[in-house]
């Protein structure tokens, strides 16, 4: 009928904040964003949890963390506006996997904050309320429960498959990001299909390291990985 109103794409998007694989996917996905209607549900994940090791300490069990902190400020955002995590989200990874900063460090986190207009009271009051590790490992445990994530990005799509990936380095914009979305559109739909991969070159890992150089520089972690089930 001509003139009626369609509805938004809705998706489900885990991220950690210290992905920078899930980065890159967000960048690509805003762009999607940009040309049709997509309605992005921003969730957690924590790899600081999935990584886990015995005897360590869970990350809410730390007054603060690399991924689990930056998360909680998400989380209290996100009760606010889903904008505000968004904008949250988008300034505090790019300052990780772009300029090397440390969003997870106060200073840095307030004068992010500051930049997206968050209300002055947002690192005091995310990091007091207590309920705000609730909503961060709620969204995780679903991831894994649920969708049996080992680590992100992460998509959800309406139709209630999850799809791990696009794992894309540079992002790709314009017809080109839509062309991807297209083929995620499509694999979402076909029951069965667990893995498409390209095996990544020398050359292909020396321009990765060159993107993650910041990040690279700026973790202070130990990289541990649990493997794709």
């Amino acid at each position: 009928m001509a003139g009626q109103e369609t509805m938004p794409i809705k998706i489900d998007f885990f991220f950690d904040i210290m992905c920078p694989w899930a980065y890159q996917t967000s960048i690509w996905i805003r762009e999607v964003r940009r040309t049709i209607d997509l309605d992005i549900n921003w969730r957690f994940f924590s790899l600081e949890e999935i990584n886990r090791e015995e005897g360590k300490k869970h990350p809410w069990e730390r007054e603060l963390a690399y991924g689990w902190t930056p998360l909680r400020i998400a989380a209290w955002l996100r009760r606010i506006d889903m904008d505000l995590c968004d904008d949250w989200y988008l300034v505090a990874a790019r300052a990780l996997h772009e300029h090397g900063l440390r969003p997870y460090e106060q200073a840095t986190a307030r004068e992010l904050l500051q930049s997206i207009s968050a209300p002055d009271n947002t690192w005091d009051e995310a990091i007091a309320d207590k309920s705000t590790h609730d909503d961060v490992r709620h969204d995780h445990e679903e991831s894994v429960n649920k969708f049996a994530a080992f680590g992100v990005p992460l998509i959800v799509f309406e139709n209630g498959r999850s799809v791990f990936g696009p794992v894309v380095v540079p992002p790709p914009l314009g017809d080109e990001a839509l062309k991807l979305w297209s083929l995620m559109q499509s694999y979402s739909e076909i029951q069965g299909l667990y893995e498409i991969k390209t095996p990544k070159t020398q050359h292909d890992l020396e321009n990765i390291e060159k993107v993650f150089s910041p990040y690279l520089k700026a973790r202070e972690w130990r990289t541990v990985q649990t493997p794709a089930p």
